[in-house]
């Protein structure tokens, strides 16, 4: 059966970190496209992704989100984008605020605005459950982009260009997560711990890879994707890593949360839960709560929290993940 990117044109924007790669890697082995762009700034990361993976389907575009022409220019011809490009690292973000902002939110507009202007088939957005709640920038930056991504289908009007979301958790193995960190600590003797009640969802990249390329499939423009991931106490990962070391606790950070959410209460209202995934659906009046076939509603007051979880992992899957 044929996929939905075979022969595709497909544009990854944010195209050389970590989802990039295994994203770049996944595609090019799975899907057969005709072609997939790598659009992002770094030339020197471009070329090591170029030796890396010597395929001819690849094309490296030079070029930032904040720069609309040339994010219209990246798009000529292009079926599909998927948009990881991001400044993503919280205390960077609270820092450099209108940096943030400039990327995250304008960035998004320029992607929105080139791919419907390009007549693009389909947009996924990459968030984060750092957009639910956000006691963050980077939180508020990506809540307001899913917001801009969603509300893109009617900026859309008649053409076919349609949006979505996906919204995961920390990935185990990317260059922002904790793990690195902690292997790094380790070699010292001691591994540092804001708080010893925290907990986080986790997926491994290839999971978050399959994740989209699933909800591209699937999408008909508006829904949030969210997985179904297991959840663990970040000590226990610090003991899973370092059992001997010693533990500092140091206190949460500035715009750190105790625990993610990624479905609200509210949110939860037009919800829907599949085996392995939850969608929340647009609010929109040509919204048809058929187009997903099957799920089930939420019930009242359903909130999927990374505290309250069903799954956990284990520190024997976590070893294998890492």
């Amino acid at each position: 059966m044929k996929n939905i990117f075979e022969g595709k044109n497909i544009l990854l924007t944010g195209g050389t970190g970590s989802f990039g790669q295994k994203f770049t890697e996944t595609i090019l082995r799975e899907f057969n496209p005709h072609s997939l762009r790598i659009f992002s700034r770094g030339e020197y990361n471009q070329y090591k992704m170029s030796q890396k993976f010597n395929d001819d389907r690849l094309r490296f575009l030079i070029g930032d989100i904040r720069d609309k022409e040339r994010m219209s220019r990246a798009m000529n011809d292009i079926d599909i984008v998927v948009h990881a490009a991001a400044l993503k690292q919280v205390p960077a973000c609270e820092y450099n605020p209108i940096e943030a902002v400039r990327t995250n939110i304008d960035g998004s507009v320029n992607v929105i605005d080139a791919a419907i202007d390009n007549s693009v088939e389909r947009v996924m957005a990459l968030s984060t459950d750092k957009a639910v709640h956000p006691v963050n920038l980077y939180g508020a930056t990506k809540m307001a982009a899913e917001k801009l991504f969603i509300q893109g289908n009617t900026y859309a009007g008649k053409k076919n260009t349609r949006f979505s979301c996906v919204r995961y958790g920390n990935v185990i193995g990317s260059r922002g997560s904790v793990i690195p960190l902690f292997k790094e600590q380790k070699k010292n003797g001691t591994l540092t711990i804001t708080d010893e009640k925290m907990t986080r969802f986790w997926l491994t990249l290839e999971q978050g890879v399959h994740f989209v390329t699933n909800s591209i499939e699937l999408m008909k423009g508006g829904e949030v994707f969210i997985p179904k991931i297991p959840s663990m106490k970040i000590v226990d990962l610090a003991d899973t890593i370092a059992p001997d070391a010693k533990k500092v606790i140091t206190g949460i950070r500035a715009g750190e949360k105790l625990h993610e959410i990624m479905i609200t209460e509210d949110e939860a209202r037009h919800g829907k839960e599949f085996s392995d995934y939850f969608v929340i659906e647009p609010e929109f009046p040509f919204w048809d709560s058929g187009c997903l076939n099957g799920g089930k509603t939420l019930p009242d007051g359903f909130r999927y929290s990374s505290e309250i979880n069903d799954v956990w992992l284990t520190n024997e899957q976590l070893k294998e993940m890492c």
